[in-house]
């Protein structure tokens, strides 16, 4: 009957209507392109001089602000939402998939060991059968203290996990529920004081692990700790052979047919430490390389069909969140819509009205959602949920059951995934497909295949395979997600966009203008690399099978780094006007100023609607509006100047970690943590110079405009009103470069900082200025 189909359906697919927005966007675009005419019209009747130039400029530019504002109208068109309905797998436990979960950390000095555990025991204390989870941690860094920290996690869970899932705890990350009053989630029940005892235990409990884990030191681990950091020895962050440690095994106790149902429901799934092979000859291909390493990993101890990867700071608010994720895996008529589930970055205890604009509410709500509508959301690097065989490079037309005897040959297998028997064999079960249902039972102790889970995280297996290329995370970018998650679906696969309420997962967003912008310069970085390279969006548009619409969704956030240069001409004409006495907008007494006033005035009113739209304030449109200036003049400049420099063979790109904050729940020493803060840094001299040219314009201009006379334009051909405003618009969006030209300290600008923008402002005015 339709009616029980409809009861038993898992997920739904949801069509938002956006009627109004549409005829806004049309609106938007009809004001971009009466500008251009305008601008046209206005070059085909000039006499020529500077001011033809400086309006040929403009028109470059603004020609690039349609184009942007098309891609922008393109990701939003159609948004779609998933209804999830993860009760209904309350009587199908035992077809949900096992689940490989990954957790990435790379420094232990940026990436504290805390913030990792807390990541840890949110993931191990799921709602979730513990015998189809296992956790994956891989430290870049080979620290001893984060290996100590997880095995210390994994005792700590025997307390933890049991207590979650007894007193169905909310939020399973124990630094969040201990700081939020946690007890208080629990009252009016006959049993409140025998809680209120199991809580003030497990509370003391954990603060007791905070404390060891801050008080460990990585020398002593290595000379005085037990056999455990024995591999630490000699071992340096960029040199050192692999390290392999199960630090908890549930695969003996889980499969013990005299388990009880309670001993099931307490379960912990099982940990594992991997450090990967690294040596200073071979390159580790940053993110996606421990990825990589994970991946083969797993295959080879558990071999889950579904794997699940978080950032260390990222830990799942959601406790049912791979129930959530398994009703849009499991809840369409094929597996063609649903080569991953990816939830959106989501962050906890943000600043308010995002200072700092990294919290991209406003992007994940209008785009993400608009992206989901068409080939599918796009991979995000963390939070997400993929197929095995995805990962595995296998096209959706290869989705229905076959028989191991039709399955790639031995030699072929070989040719992509490498030398080793036990990963070829996993890795054959994934792509035959009967491996869905059940993990691969591969021994009662986990322990037992270390040695093969070593001989497939050595840093020369990869040669002579497709690992990197048509197998596993991409190679070629910093952005490994962007770069994976196209090649998915260039290969056909369409994708959901997991949003549960509460959120699936919650992580620390950065905070200060060194953290902020030194992200904004990776992402940049990275997909600056993409599309200069063979895996750029219309390639796979033409050759694979990436949708057109989809491609130039891609195309929103990879011309982050190409849309730097073309705003910063735009933001120099306006002091150049005034400086030279040339203008690039029409007078205020001329018709055509109506057109880019109400440009001016539409586009803004259509940002602040989004945030308005989304239960933001007044106050967060205007940080975000402002950031995105700062961004596009510093992070995403120097961004485009790395790959050019780096595509002419002038320098390498760095990878940068982004400092995590402790999520230990202590409060921030800083007496403002929302205002901006500054290094010496060179991200920080484009704006800190264009803030220092903007006052310079601002009071050139003011100043003309009193001597020729309150409210009237100076001589035909000079700047009005409309450059001035400019500059002064400018000197609003940067001021927090204004408030750090006067500061001292770590809010203050650098002095040298300043000397090199002065520099700049001085050679700039020079030139301006010269006949």
């Amino acid at each position: 009957m339709p009616s029980a189909k409809t009861k038993l359906q898992l997920q739904e697919r949801v069509p938002l209507p956006r009627t109004a927005w549409k005829l806004a966007d049309l609106a938007v675009l009809f004001l971009l392109l009466a500008l251009l005419a305008h601008r046209v019209y206005s070059l085909m009747v000039a006499s020529g001089g500077g001011a033809a130039w400086c309006w040929l400029a403009a028109l470059i530019c603004e020609a690039w602000f349609t184009v942007v504002w098309l891609i922008n109208m393109n990701a939003k068109w159609n948004p779609v939402r998933f209804d999830t309905h993860p009760e209904r797998l309350a009587q199908r436990t035992d077809e949900l998939p096992a689940v490989d979960m990954f957790v990435t950390t790379a420094d232990p000095r940026l990436e504290p060991p805390v913030v990792t555990v807390n990541t840890v025991l949110s993931l191990l204390s799921l709602d979730y059968p513990a015998g189809k989870l296992s956790c994956y941690v891989s430290d870049d860094g080979c620290s001893a203290v984060t290996c100590y920290a997880l095995r210390e996690a994994a005792e700590f869970a025997k307390l933890w996990v049991p207590f979650c899932k007894k007193h169905s705890v909310k939020v399973r990350a124990p630094f969040v529920y201990f700081s939020s009053g946690g007890a208080a989630e629990r009252g009016g029940a006959a049993d409140d004081a025998k809680f209120l005892r199991a809580w003030t235990l497990v509370k003391n409990a954990y603060e007791e692990l905070v404390r060891r884990i801050e008080n460990a030191e990585e020398d002593s681990l290595v000379r005085h700790g037990d056999g455990l950091f024995a591999e630490f020895v000699g071992a340096e962050r960029r040199n050192h052979p692999t390290i392999i440690k199960v630090l908890w095994d549930n695969s003996s106790k889980i499969n013990s047919k005299s388990k009880s149902n309670q001993e099931a429901d307490d379960a912990i799934p099982s940990l594992i430490y991997v450090s990967r092979e690294k040596r200073p000859t071979q390159h580790h291909h940053f993110k996606a390389g421990a990825m990589n390493v994970l991946t083969r990993v797993s295959a080879v101890v558990t071999n889950a069909p579904i794997m699940l990867n978080v950032d260390c700071d990222m830990f799942a608010n959601n406790p049912q969140v791979a129930l959530h994720a398994m009703c849009l895996l499991l809840g369409f008529d094929d597996e063609l819509h649903s080569g991953f589930v990816q939830a959106p970055q989501k962050f906890y205890a943000g600043l308010k009205d995002d200072p700092f604009g990294n919290q991209m509410q406003v992007i994940y709500e209008k785009v993400g959602l608009g992206v989901a509508g068409l080939q599918g959301i796009f991979y995000g690097g963390t939070g997400c949920f993929h197929r095995r065989k995805v990962i595995y490079g296998v096209p959706p037309d290869s989705t229905t059951t076959i028989g191991i005897k039709d399955s790639p040959s031995y030699k072929e297998l070989q040719k992509k995934f490498g030398s080793s028997k036990e990963l070829i064999e996993s890795a054959r079960s994934i792509i035959s497909g009967d491996m869905f249902k059940a993990p691969m039972v591969v021994a009662d102790d986990l322990t037992s295949r270390v040695e093969l889970a070593k001989q497939v995280s050595v840093c020369t297996y990869e040669a002579g395979t497709r690992w990197g290329q048509e197998v596993g995370w991409v190679y070629g970018s910093m952005t490994e997600d962007i770069l994976t998650g196209q090649r998915i679906h260039a290969a056909g696969w369409r994708t959901a966009l997991l949003n549960p309420d509460p959120p699936a997962f919650l992580g620390g967003a950065p905070t200060g203008g060194p953290g902020s912008l030194t992200q904004y310069k990776r992402w940049a970085t990275g997909l600056l690399e993409i599309l200069l390279s063979r895996h750029n969006p219309f390639l796979l548009a033409a050759f694979k099978h990436l949708d057109f619409r989809q491609c130039v969704a891609y195309l929103f956030i990879d011309v982050w780094a190409i849309r730097a240069p073309f705003e910063l001409c735009y933001a120099l004409l306006g002091p150049y006007c005034i400086i030279a006495n040339h203008s690039f907008l029409p007078k205020a007494s001329e018709p055509g100023f109506v057109i880019p006033l109400a440009l001016f005035l539409a586009y803004n009113a259509y940002n602040l609607g989004e945030y308005m739209d989304c239960r933001l304030s007044v106050r967060a449109w205007w940080n975000n509006h402002r950031m995105q200036r700062i961004v596009s003049s510093s992070a995403w400049l120097l961004a485009f100047l790395t790959v050019v420099l780096k595509t002419l063979g002038l320098s390498e790109t760095v990878f940068e970690v982004t400092r995590k904050e402790k999520s230990d729940g202590g409060a921030d020493d800083d007496a403002d943590p929302g205002r901006f803060t500054f290094d010496s840094s060179p991200v920080f001299v484009p704006p800190t110079a264009l803030t220092m040219l903007s006052i310079v314009a601002v009071a050139v201009g003011t100043w003309r405009l009193l001597v020729a006379g309150a409210g009237e334009d100076v001589p035909t051909g000079g700047p009005g009103v409309g450059e001035l405003v400019c500059c002064g618009w400018l000197v609003l969006c940067f001021w927090p470069f204004v408030r750090g030209l006067v500061s001292r300290g770590s809010y203050g600008i650098p002095w040298s900082v300043r000397l090199k923008a002065a520099l700049l402002v001085a050679a700039f005015v020079h030139l301006s200025t010269r006949k």
